[in-house]
């Protein structure tokens, strides 16, 4: 049975989708309402990208539809359940409103923290992938360095 899953962090790299859930298919890009990007600390202190609520934010997410296995696949590597939990949200996709699956971090002790400039490079390939403005994703991470340095 195949589900739909929400990308929009590092995922969006169809290159490393395709390696890591190779009966992934991407579908299309949509955007996520009343969401806004962070990036918090993954336990060691690089910063991962996650989805918080935001009213009358959007965010540009990518949409794929995966078999189990994929997801298995994406339960280890969000580090599902202990870092990542699994909720589902409601996108516009093709005109109609789909059920989707979505990896939102956990939130006890996750401060903001600043990703690795590999991480930052796969989610801006990602970017480039889906046809995104790579500017929103330099304004997001700017505005997380500026969350750091004031100790939010």
């Amino acid at each position: 049975m195949t589900k739909f899953y929400l990308a929009y962090g590092s995922n969006l790299n169809q290159k490393q989708m395709k390696i890591r859930c190779p009966q992934a298919s991407f579908i299309g890009t949509t955007n996520l309402e009343n969401y806004k990007l962070t990036y918090r600390d993954n336990g060691d202190g690089r910063g991962v990208m996650n989805i918080e609520i935001c009213k009358g934010n959007k965010i540009p997410v990518g949409i794929y539809s995966i078999t189990e296995g994929d997801e298995k696949e994406l339960d280890w590597y969000e580090g599902f359940p202990s870092l990542y939990r699994k909720e589902l949200v409601q996108v516009v996709l093709n005109n109609e409103k789909v059920e989707v699956m979505v990896y939102v971090m956990n939130e006890e002790g996750h401060p903001y923290a600043q990703p690795t400039e590999r991480y930052y490079n796969t989610i801006y390939q990602g970017y480039k992938d889906c046809g995104f403005d790579t500017k929103y994703l330099k304004e997001v991470t700017e505005l997380n360095k500026q969350n750091i340095e004031k100790g939010e």
